[in-house]
Order: structure tokens, then sequence, then C-alpha cells
């Protein structure tokens, strides 16, 4: 990670909340304002355990904190945290460069009939890719381009 996350006392109190509801310690908790979603990171392999049988589990947390949430798989390599973000099987590269002034810029490649599923509706999953990867990575920019 690139800076230090400090978290709010509504963000720890989230993590708390998810914790004790689906038995998965999250990793990371952001509160969306723009988007009116909750995105928590969670260690890989706990995907399933967090979702719950037929999405109960999730279900329950987005009733009890009255937003969406939206999980998101942690990675360590950012190329594979970025394809998470975004849905890895939409996604046919990401590319991690450093500009001449020292910004790490990523650049996605994905096919054109997936450009909306990998964007979503508004930019919600490309803010929410663009997000994390500044956070956990220290990347400025983050560019979506066709194939």
């Amino acid at each position: 990670m690139t800076e230090e996350i400090k978290y709010t006392e509504e963000e720890l109190g989230l993590m708390a909340m998810f914790h004790t509801l689906t038995g998965v310690h999250p990793r990371d908790c952001i509160i969306d304002e723009q988007f009116n979603r909750v995105i928590f990171v969670i260690d890989k392999g706990y995907m399933g355990l967090a979702i719950g049988r037929r999405g109960q589990t999730i279900a329950q947390v987005e009733k009890l904190i009255g937003r969406p949430v939206e999980l998101v798989e942690y990675s360590d390599t950012p190329e594979e945290f970025i394809k998470k973000a975004l849905g890895e099987r939409h996604i046919i590269s990401v590319r991690i460069t450093q500009r001449y002034d020292g910004k790490k810029v990523g650049v996605v490649t994905i096919p054109f009939r997936s450009k909306g599923a990998v964007l979503g509706k508004g930019g919600r999953n490309a803010e929410k890719a663009r997000m994390l990867a500044r956070r956990y990575f220290g990347i400025e920019q983050l560019h979506i381009v066709t194939q």
C-alpha cells in the first residue's frame, strides 16, 4: 500500500458488522457517497463465504447497511487487483507504467462488446477500480481502452 489508510468510526463499525454477519474479516471498507454504496475489500478465497448461499449473507448486510454492497477480492499485484475490481472475465490485459514525472498509470484493454459491463452504469465500476488502484498501489490514472 502506498498511503496509510485511516478509517472513520462509521467505516470501523461497518467492518465490525460485516465480520460479525459473514465471518469474513474485511481488509478495507470504503463508503462511496458518489454512487451511494459501500465497498469491502476481502482476502483471496473468502468471496463465497462473504456472499453466502444464494447471496443471502450479502443481502442481509445490504439490508442492515441500507446501501448496496460491493465486494472486491484483494491481490498483491496491481494488475490482478484491477482485474478483480473490474470483473476479470472481460479483461484482455492490464499494463502498469511509470511516466517520466514518476506517476504510475494503468491501461486496461477490454473487448469493445464488453465496454458497458466493464464501465458499469454511469462509470461506477471504472471509478471503483480507479479508487482502489490509487488507494493500494499509488496509480494516479487508470485508462480503459477497447480493442
